[in-house]
């Protein structure tokens, strides 16, 4: 008997196990627990530790109640101005309602797929009503913020709530990219040869008016030396004059040894002239007359 009470014991020990283990559950910091019963949801747990539900009838749905990512593929929407932009986006978001949201999608899974449909459809509308630059440069930020506001006030029906959205990109697509990129080199090389020829002109007028100028100086200057050189001219006539008058024996002789100066030079210059010429006169004579003639010889006879 007492071995049948032992094994009795121990069936219900472990059945007294197995209903506690049932009956209790874990919720961790990062997630709320949806406890159903036989598949209609009964409460939603949020504080983090240990609880109990009913064993064996009562099933716990753990539910994420961090932020979560959505990851969207980059679309091509149309602005206002009929320019097709590449937006690549994404999206923040966080479960507030896990009742409404097992309700409605279920699973985080489904919750991605219908908030990427909700977030490319808030793409088009907000971006359709704005121009290119509005989306790529002007009013980036207050676009984002009305693409939050209308993908949270359509999430809402899920029990979620959007936190942020972003553009990370925004911008034509390859070929209408590579058309603008063309248009842009050709406008840049046009303004670069308008400035090559504005340049090229100015310096042309700096060129020529610095030529004038320097004929101009040249002028001057040339008629500033010829002056000076008739006044040196005009200067050393008169200092010529003035010595000649003086002493015209003097300056006969001085005129003399400049031109034996400048006309005997040490480079073979060479003279077939009378012994007798003017131009040796100063040879014969030191004051430039006519030399004596040489006495007759002892005894000789004088010449008729």
């Amino acid at each position: 008997m007492r071995g049948v009470s032992g094994i009795v014991a121990l069936i219900l020990l472990i059945v007294v196990v197995i209903i506690g283990y049932s009956s209790i559950f874990t919720v961790r910091q990062t997630e709320q627990v949806l406890v159903v019963r036989l598949g209609e949801p009964v409460h939603v747990v949020t504080d983090p530790g240990l609880h109990f539900k009913a064993p064996f009838i009562d099933t716990v749905i753990s539910i994420d109640k961090r932020i979560l990512d959505l990851e969207n593929p980059s679309q091509e929407v149309i602005a206002s101005d009929q320019k097709r932009l590449v937006v690549d986006a994404f999206a923040r978001y966080r479960i507030k309602n896990a009742l409404q949201f097992y309700q409605r999608v279920g699973t985080i899974q489904a919750a991605n797929i219908q908030l990427t449909t909700l977030l490319n459809a808030a793409l088009r509308r907000v971006l359709g009503e704005v121009t290119f630059i509005q989306v790529v440069r002007d009013e980036r930020e207050l676009l984002m913020a009305r693409i939050r506001e209308q993908l949270d006030k359509e999430a809402d029906g899920y029990g979620i709530q959007v936190v942020d959205v972003r553009i990370r990109r925004a911008d034509l697509p390859e070929q209408n990219s590579q058309a603008v990129y063309q248009r842009m080199q050709t406008e840049r090389q046009r303004e670069a040869a308008e400035f090559r020829a504005q340049g090229g002109q100015k310096a042309q007028e700096i060129r020529s008016k610095a030529d004038r100028e320097a004929t101009v100086i040249v002028a001057d200057a040339n008629s500033k030396a010829e002056q000076i050189r008739g006044e040196g001219d005009a200067e050393r006539n008169r200092l010529f004059a003035e010595a000649y008058n003086k002493d015209p024996n003097f300056f006969a002789f001085y005129r003399s040894m400049t031109a034996y100066e400048n006309g005997l030079k040490g480079n073979d210059t060479r003279f077939l002239l009378k012994p007798d010429s003017d131009f040796f006169r100063y040879f014969g004579s030191p004051n430039g007359g006519t030399p004596p003639a040489p006495l007759p010889a002892a005894g000789a006879a004088p010449k008729p």
